[in-house]
């Protein structure tokens, strides 16, 4: 059975028990009115009631979680709400009877006993409620020792109840040694109180606050039980109950006793907090490497950590490495010419060779500290960061008071210096290898993704031949191209190119791959190709990432090409019979630029027909941008000529003869891009 349910079987329970209680007490109530000869023992009502109690419990046992999941804060307040709620109901009875208290509705027995047990199962619910969280925080870190007395504490109000069953009344004898027993048990409880520590300043008021207003709702319920004990018509009278009496003091005792000792540990909270602050950024800094931070992560741990350990108003941290021998400065409260100022006016000493860097050697923690003749700032404390030796870096604390940095905080200021130094160099020692590691798993993954990609065979029939050629400047390009048979006589050849290079040109190959052949087995023209595809890739792109692409249909049927181009270099149609090039020059956009639906106004589609002879191809912006040893560009024109020279051979004659050509032009000159080409020749 679930907690859920066993909780509002509970809840339920509790109200069913209450009543039955209230009704066997007022037809008790009856009985003796009317000298009635009923055979009801009296200890039915108390059964109910101790039923009631029991439900109670239960339920709010399972509706307060544990304290070690949940905030001591929020526990407060589940007992200021619980005891709002009843204490408006209980200002409620209150009220009634006040108001009616001259007339004979207000002074009829029926009338007030109902009232009466109203209030007391508000009361109940209260004591309860509080007693559970009570029980929570008292458990916080709990030992075996206090988890025993703990149980001996429930055992003793469970024997209460069976001890109320009997019938025993406020002030006799037993009453008073069955009280005294459990209240001995509520006052060593009473002084467990380790959550309060925990606690920071703010969080001690609030607690503070609700625990008191939690004293002042007990106050108000006893003063309305002894309001109505004094008519003198109660059939039932909560006093002759020890359990209640027991929790009404344990409650009291501890509500006391918490509020005197959070009062008392104010004033510490503050040293708390620091302390503990001081060691969590110690902890962050000596984590940096195995939480995977950066240097510069590392450095905003090391300003920030200091800047509140030493109470500083502002600060500034400057590292000097061989990318950036000016220096990097990290800021705090203060601006470049302020820093300028301060580095002029330190003439001599120690703190003077910190910020301009001529450390180079351990420098005493007494000469760390120094005085400004400045207005706004007054100390100062310069600490250098060394790696291997070597001052990398000045860490400096400005204050607005004179003498503001002892001993003590210098010493702490160091010890996070020393700490980051030690991240720092094994930045430094780690930073290689990882590189490398980094580098071969991505590399082979690149690649594997990447020969995963591009097609084995490349589809066609006995219209045309095609065939195709793609190398990278790297290990691993961003180029792509594909063709599939989209009916009998209808083929979609599309070609692309992702910007970047790696792994993350590689992914990108994917994820066109996959929208090419999603999109493209549906029958979608080239023009609705790329509305589509932009929405798809403009979800899952990097923003600084684009696509350029081509995609055309060859039907050779109609003997005709249908294409679209996405900011893609035009692509080139060899005529046979007039000996011309032609330059298939659509507008359109790359993929990934612009990412709405105003990407749909820049998407064109053209319809040309070819011939028998005619030669497509299709390449990427790496060939005619491919750069020799004096800097000149392969270019448009000279593709086009060597089109025209080799078009009378076969599909990959001609790719062989451009890709000559161009490894003649470069004359051993490497790669800047990834280069590809697809030819088509029509039979």
């Amino acid at each position: 059975m679930s907690n859920k349910l066993v909780a509002r079987i509970s809840f339920f329970g509790a109200l069913l028990f209450w009543v039955l209680f209230t009704v066997f007490d007022i037809y008790f109530l009856f009985i003796e009115k009317y000298e009635m000869n009923v055979n009801l023992a009296p200890i039915v009502p108390r059964i109910f009631f101790a039923l009631f109690i029991v439900s109670t419990f239960s339920y709010y046992r399972l509706k307060i979680i544990k304290a070690d999941s949940v905030n001591f804060i929020d526990l407060l307040w589940k007992i200021f709400m619980t005891g709002l709620v009843t204490t408006i109901g209980a200002l409620g009875v209150r009220f009634f009877v006040y108001a009616f208290s001259s007339t004979s509705l207000g002074q009829n027995p029926v009338m007030i006993n109902l009232l009466y047990h109203f209030l007391v199962g508000m009361i109940i619910i209260f004591l309860i409620s509080t007693v559970v969280v009570w029980k929570r925080l008292i458990l916080y870190q709990k030992s075996k020792t206090l988890l025993q007395l703990w149980n001996f504490f429930e055992y003793a109000l469970v024997f209460s109840l069976g001890f109320d069953l009997l019938g025993n009344e406020f002030k006799s004898e037993l009453y008073v040694y069955a009280l005294i027993f459990v209240t001995g048990f509520s006052l060593v409880l009473s002084l467990n109180l380790k959550w309060i520590a925990y606690l920071n300043f703010k969080q001690k008021l609030k607690s503070i606050l609700f625990i008191l207003l939690s004293g002042i709702y007990l106050y108000h319920f006893v003063s309305t039980l002894l309001a109505f004990k004094e008519t003198g018509l109660l059939i039932f009278d909560l006093y002759d109950n020890v359990l209640v009496m027991a929790l009404f003091i344990f409650c009291l005792l501890y509500t006391t006793i918490s509020v005197l000792v959070t009062l008392f540990n104010l004033p510490t909270s503050s040293v708390f907090e620091r302390k503990l602050q001081e060691a969590v950024d110690f902890q962050k800094l000596s984590q940096a490497i195995p939480q995977g931070q950066t240097e510069e992560q590392t450095y905003d741990i090391l300003l920030e950590s200091s800047m509140s350990a030493v109470f500083a108003d502002a600060a500034w941290l400057e590292i000097r490495t061989k990318e950036h021998p000016d220096g990097i400065f990290y800021l705090r409260g203060i601006k470049h010419s302020q820093i300028s100022e301060v580095k002029e006016e330190m003439e001599l000493g120690a703190i003077k060779d910190i910020i301009r860097f001529e450390t180079t050697k351990l420098v005493p923690s007494n000469k760390l500290t120094g005085y400004l003749k400045r207005q706004d700032l007054k100390s100062i404390m310069a600490l250098p960061v060394m790696v291997k030796e070597k001052q990398i870096g000045s860490l400096v604390l400005l204050q607005e008071l004179g003498d503001a940095f002892n001993r003590d905080l210098v010493d702490i200021v160091v010890t996070f210096v020393n700490q980051a130094s030690i991240s720092i160099e094994n930045f430094t020692l780690l930073s290689d290898s990882l590189k490398n590691e980094r580098y071969k798993e991505q590399l082979k993954i690149a690649q594997e993704v990447q020969n995963s990609l591009l097609p084995d065979h490349l589809a066609h029939n006995s219209s045309f031949d095609i065939c195709a050629f793609a190398e990278a400047a790297e290990e691993v390009g961003g180029d792509y191209y594909d063709i599939l048979e989209l009916e009998e006589d209808k083929f979609g050849l599309i070609i692309g190119d992702v910007s970047g290079k790696g792994t993350s040109a590689a992914f990108h190959m994917a994820q066109m791959k996959g929208i090419f052949h999603s999109l493209a087995l549906r029958d979608v023209t080239p023009a609705e190709f790329f509305k589509t595809a932009n929405k798809a890739l403009s979800a899952c792109l990097e923003k600084k990432s684009f696509i350029t692409a081509s995609y055309f249909w060859i039907n050779t049927k109609k003997s005709e090409l249908e294409f679209s181009r996405a900011g893609h270099v035009p692509a080139f149609l060899y005529r046979s019979d007039s000996g011309n090039v032609e330059s298939l020059e659509e507008s359109g956009m790359g993929l990934g630029i612009l990412r709405n639906l105003d990407y749909d106004k820049y998407v064109q589609s053209s319809t040309v027909p070819y011939n028998q002879g005619d030669v497509l191809l299709l390449y990427t912006d790496g060939i005619p941008e491919a750069k020799n040893n004096v800097n000149q560009q392969f270019d448009f024109d000279r593709l086009k000529e060597s089109l025209k020279k080799h078009s009378a051979g076969t599909p990959v004659e001609i790719r062989d003869g451009i890709i000559n050509e161009l490894n003649e032009f470069l004359d051993g000159v490497k790669l800047d891009d990834d280069y590809t080409m697809i030819v088509v020749k029509f039979n």
